[in-house]
């Protein structure tokens, strides 16, 4: 089955983003002839996505991570300094069009913040010092690419018999030990080793290759999502930047089961600086004969990989979101009338996995199932990657068996007097110190005894205000819904502004009572994940921290209190009087 036009079109605005540093009028016209469609449907696309803009963004196009652990590391003097050095405020280009400055939530680099693209290349641990002197270098004419830094991966720890994931690879053996295995073998394997999806829904992986398999259609698709977005979660990254091998062979091994010729990874615009080492693992995979026709030297298993470039959604983390995207469309999530296994990547049946599954798959072919049920504990077998950043001395990457404690984690990473520990990024659950002996599994999830984590751990310390911690998670929900449901697009707002309240010592009860109201109305009648979860972070707080959040009541609330901030409103005096 080939792939219509459509699917070009995030590569064709890509194209002109990175060429003329935005989108033209003449460009949307010229896209509208060459796709047959309208102008406005266009215009609908480019809109939809953070890094295509429709003006000038400079010749360096700067993006500064504001989420919650730069803030805590000192994003708002780095923000000050990019201000001051170009001459430009964020949300616009200085005079001269050399410099274009603008916010972003989480680029996965937790482990290294302050930090920012430029140009779409990292740089990491930034400080006043390092701002001035890397605007200074670009305007004497200095390529980013000399400038950038190469994001260490920082592989804290791993089991004792040693990592499973980032151990050496031979490329092939899994593919090797596929044809002798079969596709029922494989999916005996997947199945005996209890694989999970590793995004956060946790969906059997077997049912989910298996349902691919005996699903109807024309032609069948794999579609990784390496659009890694939940703040906090920097896992795949490192994946990708260390063994991009396992992720191709986790990929090769599925489209071998489900007999599908064609594989497609979704990487996330902030993640284009991987590219080219992900371009160059495919390429070395084809003249390994590898992929492409007869892969493996199996005959009849033509199987072949592309990559697609995300442009700044976090919505399509959601699977149909990214579908719609693949398809060149706006990353809108689709009414479920269909699950992707039956009507998925142009209404074929389509596995999506994450970066994570892909290459826990090909681990497990290569070491077998029982091997990987040495590990972990009984019903949540192997190990889990986890990006633990924050309060630590120690953030990066932990490879833990399940089963290890809150405080074992908080232990190995050095965590700095811990209060609040955030699971699974804001979308996920927060837990107070007092839980620190909960494990982490795949288990007991609706008792609340164990936890799950889709990969993502944030240590915040006791002089961390927790209501502002809430703010920034409820300003990224509210700029990152797509709007197209009532619930998130007015929920997020009045929750924010709810906070607000809250933050200036204006809420009462009422406004508490109705947080909650708003969170249950948004989690219950939203059509996707992001509505359905943004609240569970507040709620969660608002359990286990109700003595904090009711001594940040006004108790003589009378409608005539207001707080008056000195500091805010002297604010740009203070910075320019100078």
């Amino acid at each position: 089955m080939t792939e219509p036009m459509r699917t070009h079109m995030m590569d064709r605005l890509w194209e002109l983003q990175l060429a003329n540093g935005y989108i033209r009028d003449e460009d949307i016209k010229n896209l509208s002839d060459e796709f047959n469609l309208s102008s406005i449907e266009i215009e609908g696309v480019v809109s939809f996505y953070h890094f295509f803009h429709r003006k000038p963004t400079g010749k360096y196009t700067i993006y500064l991570n504001n989420s919650i652990v730069a803030d805590h590391k000192g994003f708002q003097r780095v923000k000050e300094t990019f201000e001051r050095e170009t001459g430009a405020t964020f949300g616009s280009v200085d005079r001269t069009g050399t410099f274009g400055l603008f916010l972003t939530p989480c680029i996965g680099l937790s482990d290294h913040e302050p930090s920012a693209l430029i140009n779409f290349h990292p740089f990491t641990h930034l400080n006043a010092i390092r701002v001035k002197d890397t605007i200074s270098a670009l305007r004497r004419g200095l390529d980013v690419d000399m400038l950038c830094d190469s994001p260490s991966d920082n592989l804290r720890y791993a089991p004792a018999p040693g990592s499973v994931f980032f151990k050496s690879f031979e490329p092939g053996m899994v593919l090797e030990k596929a044809s002798v295995l079969g596709s029922d073998g494989i999916l005996d394997e997947m199945k005996k080793a209890e694989l999970s999806g590793r995004g956060g829904a946790y969906y059997p992986t077997w049912k989910k290759w298996l349902a691919a398999k005996n699903a109807q259609g024309d032609t069948r698709y794999v579609v990784c999502n390496a659009d890694e977005g939940e703040p906090g979660t920097f896992k795949d990254r490192v994946l990708m930047n260390t063994r991009p091998e396992t992720l191709l062979e986790g990929m090769l091994l599925c489209g071998y089961t489900i007999q599908a010729p064609h594989g497609i990874i979704y990487l996330r615009g902030e993640y284009r600086w991987l590219l080219p080492k992900l371009q160059a693992a495919i390429d070395k995979y084809r003249e390994a004969g590898l992929l492409g026709k007869d892969c493996g030297g199996i005959k009849g298993f033509d199987f072949d990989i592309r990559v697609q470039m995300g442009a700044g959604s976090y919505v399509c983390g959601e699977e149909t979101a990214l579908l719609e995207s693949l398809e060149g469309k706006r990353g809108e999530p689709r009414t479920k009338w269909f699950f992707p296994v039956e009507k998925g990547y142009l209404q074929q049946p389509t596995v999506i996995n994450n970066v994570e599954t892909f290459c826990a798959a090909a681990r497990i072919i290569e070491m077998g199932s029982e091997a990987w049920c040495q590990l972990g504990i009984p019903g949540s077998p192997g190990v889990k990657l986890l990006s633990v950043s924050g309060d630590c001395k120690l953030p990066g990457i932990y490879e833990i068996e399940w089963g290890m404690t809150v405080a074992e984690l908080l232990e190995l990473c050095e965590a700095d007097d811990p209060m609040y520990i955030q699971i699974s990024g804001p979308s996920g659950e927060c837990i107070s110190i007092k839980d620190k002996y909960r494990r982490i599994s795949m288990l007991d999830l609706l008792a609340r005894k164990d936890i799950r984590s889709g990969g993502s751990i944030m240590v915040f310390n006791k002089s961390r205000d927790l209501v502002k911690v809430l703010l920034n998670f409820s300003e990224f929900f509210k700029s990152e819904s797509c709007g197209i449901c009532t619930p998130c697009r007015a929920g997020n707002f009045i929750i924010q502004r709810k906070l607000e309240r809250l933050d200036l010592g204006l809420a009462n009860e009422k406004d508490l009572e109705e947080l909650k109201n708003w969170g249950m109305i948004m989690k219950n009648t939203s059509r996707c994940g992001l509505g359905k979860t943004a609240t569970n972070s507040l709620i969660f707080a608002m359990d286990k921290f109700s003595d904090y959040f009711k001594a940040r009541l006004d108790k003589d609330y009378n409608g005539l209190n207001l707080k008056f901030d000195l500091e805010a409103a002297t604010e740009a005096y203070e910075q320019y009087k100078n």
